[in-house]
């Protein structure tokens, strides 16, 4: 079983992410900040968003309000222009026809989650999406990764999983699970994915395909 993250290691969602954000700054009575600014957190949900946008924590009195503002935003346009990451198509591809299944554990919440797969045309091809609400403690806990194994009556031990960020391999090392790096998504210049203890990492979604 490969299980992948969504936002920046599956799907490239910073440009929908990035808009919403935008939007709520013109509100705030602020300029909009480049793309290649926000890229980098697009991974770390609305408290990473909000940090680059607004300088919040969510220890701010202000937070949980601009969080709801700006979810609101998003939901308006989280549809709008997501993409599959270059290669990842093909490397899903080569993934089915090995009869290798494949799913989706994210942080993101079922909400906004569900009706991206279904706009991405990935609903019928995945063997499950674990959603970060659909556990008390999402990643960097490995509880959605194991409801995963639950739900595809897989064992960790024989299950792989590729993200973008820190707590993805964290969760992925609580659970079991051989980890990997998405060095083509949203990793910031002060990440230092070497040092999170993963099994390996890949530049290009079609170097996994050797790992298998």
């Amino acid at each position: 079983m490969i299980l992948f993250d969504l936002d920046g290691t599956l799907v490239d969602t910073a440009p929908d992410l990035g808009l919403a954000l935008n939007i709520q700054r013109e509100r705030h009575g602020l300029s909009p900040l480049p793309q290649e600014r926000i890229r980098p957190f697009a991974s770390h949900g609305s408290k990473g968003l909000l940090s680059v946008g607004f300088g919040l924590t969510p220890e701010d009195q202000k937070f949980a309000e601009m969080r709801e503002e700006y979810l609101a935003l998003y939901d308006d346009v989280f549809t709008r222009s997501p993409r599959l990451f270059e290669g990842i198509a093909a490397t899903l591809e080569e993934i089915e026809s090995r009869k290798i299944p494949w799913g989706i554990v994210t942080n993101k919440p079922r909400r906004f989650s569900a009706p991206l797969i279904q706009a991405m045309q990935l609903q019928e091809r995945i063997s499950c999406l674990v959603c970060g609400d659909d556990a008390v403690r999402p990643k960097p806990y490995p509880d959605t990764l194991l409801m995963a194994c639950k739900i595809t009556a897989s064992d960790a031990e024989n299950c792989m999983y590729v993200g973008d960020a820190e707590r993805d391999i964290q969760a992925g090392r609580a659970a079991g699970m051989k980890t990997v790096v998405a060095l083509f998504g949203y990793i910031d210049a002060q990440d230092k994915p070497a040092e999170w203890g993963a099994d390996m990492m890949i530049a290009q979604p079609e170097e996994l395909l050797a790992l298998i």
